[in-house]
């Protein structure tokens, strides 16, 4: 059974990289609407204002998916972005000093959260593929909730026997 355990993951993985792909090729910038979007994936995890009166959208597919999506809605109620945000060119935007929302903002929920209490920090993990490979992104708070520093480790559920 603990053989099974990676192969099922990667099954559910697979099975909801197809739904998203399908539901992001009915939507097209500058033509769908907020409504097509919400129809296509539900109500966002959390929204962002963002400048000239737009709306970003918040799609988190952690823990068991390896994306985020962040879709944006101009301020003429029009689809006018939709990035995957869980990616080294986002990870290489997380500085030391950031605070929890900002991270939130940038990469959407993460995975998992770890309390570390004798050292009063805490750790986000984000699951992504790099390649052909499984990984996790992760980011270290201080007692404040700002960002200490960030790390990139195998995901231990498919690169270890028995994960």
């Amino acid at each position: 059974m603990r053989r099974l355990v990676p192969w099922m993951l990667l099954l559910v993985f697979v099975i909801l990289s197809a739904c998203d792909q399908k539901r992001i090729s009915e939507l097209e910038e500058g033509v769908s609407t907020e409504a097509d979007v919400r129809a296509k994936f539900g109500e966002p995890a959390a929204i962002y204002a963002e400048e000239g009166g737009a709306r970003t959208f918040e799609y988190p597919r952690q823990p068991e998916g390896q994306v985020n999506y962040m879709i944006t809605i101009g301020s003429d109620g029009k689809m006018s972005a939709l990035r995957q945000v869980v990616k080294a060119a986002t990870f290489d935007q997380v500085r030391p000093g950031m605070d929890k929302a900002q991270l939130r903002r940038l990469l959407g929920r993460p995975a998992m959260t770890q309390a570390f209490e004798l050292k009063q920090e805490e750790v986000w993990d984000w699951r992504f593929a790099d390649n052909q490979q499984n990984k996790i992104f992760s980011v270290t708070f201080d007692r404040n909730g700002v960002v200490l520093s960030t790390a990139i480790t195998l995901d231990p559920r498919t690169a270890m026997p028995g994960g």
